[in-house]
């Protein structure tokens, strides 16, 4: 298994996990759905993910994570697939996790698993989609530690 994990960071002053943090869960979420792959995860401000949520779901106001699928013609593709980009709001992202009273960690892995998989194809749009998705997301966080995030008032381990 080969996968690349471009991380960029376009903030400071908040918490945001390590690198390697945020490539441990990209890779789970990866893992033993596609052999190798390319990803970028990029970090962004409320403006900024205001700005593509506004542009790329006509939506207004900032949202936790975005992701982008490629959309490469697999002849162009490297010897690592582009999969696409997540962009995750680091200020929404823990906004929610003290509301949620869930470990920021805990918060973060989840976003980023569930950003992975929705590049992966993975979606929550009916209930049907979302009874595949979600017990997914459930069984990627257990394996890395982590409760429940779809149950209230569960605090998971950090």
């Amino acid at each position: 298994m080969t996968y690349r994990i471009d991380i960029q960071k376009a903030v400071s002053r908040t918490f945001i996990p390590s690198n390697k943090q945020l490539q441990l869960w990209a890779t789970k979420a990866l893992h033993k759905k596609i052999k190798s792959a390319e990803i970028s995860i990029r970090i962004v401000n409320q403006k900024e993910m205001t700005a593509l949520n506004k542009t790329y779901r006509q939506k207004s106001g900032p949202t936790n994570v975005l992701s982008f699928p490629s959309d490469m013609p697999k002849k162009y593709q490297t010897v690592l697939p582009f999969l696409g980009d997540i962009v995750i709001c680091a200020a929404i992202v823990n906004r929610e996790a003290t509301k949620q009273q869930k470990p920021k960690k805990a918060h973060w892995a989840h976003i980023v698993i569930h950003g992975i998989l929705h590049l992966l194809g993975f979606d929550h749009e009916t209930k049907k989609a979302a009874a595949i998705m979600e017990p997914l997301e459930i069984r990627l966080l257990k394996v890395l530690g982590f409760a429940n995030p779809y149950q209230q008032g569960v605090k998971e381990r950090s």
